[in-house]
């Protein structure tokens, strides 16, 4: 089924404009949804609206859309009315400036949306994916869609322009705020907690080589079921209690077990990764054979003086 437009818009800046059309990017995949019933006969109950004043069960075509003001004063609002207001939403995406794409914290970034060329866009459309893709850049613009006006996110994606809605200063909140401990890093752990990272490192991010493993789980008690089996819930796993573990001897741990999860790099020929896992050194190798960094130099040549520990974290 081809995808639909949800809007047509002009991308805008300087004296350039683009004519596109806007789609949405992702669609929801929710979880395993279960309805209300009526536990005497079982049959799915119905969602009914209820005026409060008078007891009576409201109808959709005598509902109408109202604004409070003040505690418990509203105006009230005619389809007309919001019709016009959403009429006097601009159709255009205003390009304020160009940024470096990494210059976005990933933590604004919203819902995307896939742009698309409209009629006689289509030069333009690509001369701006190109020209940001080739600079490194992504574009600022403003955007109103259904009454709020949106800032956003315009970058080169594969295929074409991506639009992401981003969030506003006032809708993040600061990490600062959680009071994250000083802690101190002395240089042996972080060189084996580096060395457990490059244990499970892998070339990109496949989406597709995950899946919702627990929904699966739900639906196949689902189907049992519905055959007529009993759903039980599982054996509780006994939970050791807070155990002070040696952190060194944890990481030294955790390298020599094979990542089990892992996933497999996929920009490599199979012979060169074969080749790379054959050259790579094993897990208690790598304990004794640290990686050449040019830190770990800087360490050797300062070995007779005592490393300081380092700290990282928030102060409170």
């Amino acid at each position: 089924m081809a995808a639909r437009s949800i809007a047509s818009m002009t991308l805008s800046f300087g004296l350039v404009s683009v004519p596109v059309k806007v789609y949405t990017a992702t669609e929801s995949k929710s979880g395993v949804g279960f309805n209300l019933m009526h536990k005497d006969c079982g049959t799915r109950l119905r969602q009914q609206y209820v005026c409060p004043h008078d007891g009576k069960v409201v109808e959709r075509a005598d509902m109408v859309k109202g604004y409070e003001f003040e505690k418990e004063k509203y105006v009230i609002f005619e389809k007309s009315e919001l019709e016009a207001l959403e009429a006097s939403a601009s159709h255009t995406i205003d390009i304020v400036s160009f940024v470096p794409t990494e210059a976005i914290d990933p933590i604004y970034l919203d819902k995307p949306y896939y742009l698309a060329p409209d009629k006689r866009g289509g030069k333009p459309y690509r001369l701006l994916q190109e020209a940001m893709k080739d600079s490194g850049t992504c574009a600022v613009a403003r955007w109103t869609w259904k009454g709020k006006q949106h800032m956003v996110q315009v970058r080169a994606g594969n295929d074409g322009l991506i639009l992401q809605t981003l969030l506003y200063a006032d809708e993040v909140r600061s990490q600062a705020d959680i009071g994250i401990e000083e802690t101190d890093i002395q240089p042996t752990e972080l060189q084996l907690a580096e060395q457990l990272i490059e244990q499970y490192r892998v070339d990109n991010y496949d989406a597709a080589a995950y899946k919702d493993e627990e929904k699966e789980r739900i639906l196949a008690e689902i189907d049992k079921k519905i055959a007529g089996n009993k759903i039980t819930a599982a054996p509780a796993i006994e939970q050791p209690g807070a155990q002070v573990i040696d952190l060194v001897e944890a990481l030294r741990a955790s390298l020599k077990k094979k990542p089990a999860a892992a996933q497999q790099p996929t920009t490599a020929p199979r012979a060169a990764r074969k080749t790379a896992r054959a050259a790579a050194p094993s897990p208690e190798q790598a304990e004794v054979t640290p990686a050449p960094k040019r830190r770990s130099v800087r360490r050797a040549a300062t070995e007779d003086q005592p490393a300081p520990a380092r700290k990282t974290g928030t102060k409170r």
